[in-house]
């Protein structure tokens, strides 16, 4: 309790309580006590997951949720097996997050195309269950080529189309 008073009162900075702890041996006494709040903290949680089974659905959801996700980042990020062959960290880094702009911007064409259809269905009368939609997932994959040849060419941008865009003139081209 005192440490954690110290660090608010500012007598002791965060940064150097948690380098004096990793630094420090199992023996330290402050590192000792942190280490055993810790392990009864995780003991509760622990048993308020055994004995609460709302809590473990909501936890399995949620890791499906996220398992989900991370096959569906697989399938598109699929060059080179998933293996990231670079050893420096940027690259590394930024590999992973190319990844996941990929991935969101598929999962928004898909949502997008989600409620398009939802759209067209509820025109045509038909009652779309807010339940039932909750359901659907925006990691579909079939209709997405992964190999094969493209053509962007219909996504040209003119000059004087992406300054109308931005709100400037065009430039002189000619």
């Amino acid at each position: 309790m005192k440490v954690a008073v110290s660090v608010r009162e500012g007598a002791i900075s965060s940064t150097l309580l948690l380098r004096r702890l990793r630094a420090g041996s199992n023996k330290n006494a402050t590192y000792t006590a942190f280490r055993e709040v810790g392990r009864v903290i995780r003991t509760i949680q622990l048993l308020r997951y055994l004995t609460d089974a709302p809590l473990r659905r909501r936890v399995t959801a949620a890791t499906n949720k996220v398992e989900s996700f991370n096959r569906f980042s697989a399938w598109v990020g699929f060059g080179n097996g998933g293996v990231i062959a670079d050893n420096d960290p940027v690259e590394q880094e930024k590999t992973a997050k190319f990844n996941a702009l990929l991935s969101n911007a598929v999962i928004f064409h898909n949502a997008l195309d989600i409620a398009e259809i939802v759209r067209q269905l509820q025109a045509e009368g038909m009652e779309i269950d807010p339940e039932d939609l909750a359901q659907v997932s925006p990691y579909l994959t079939e209709h997405i080529r992964r190999f094969g040849e493209y053509s962007t060419h219909e996504l040209a941008v003119t000059a004087a189309g992406a300054a109308a865009l931005r709100g400037h003139d065009a430039p002189d081209t000619g």
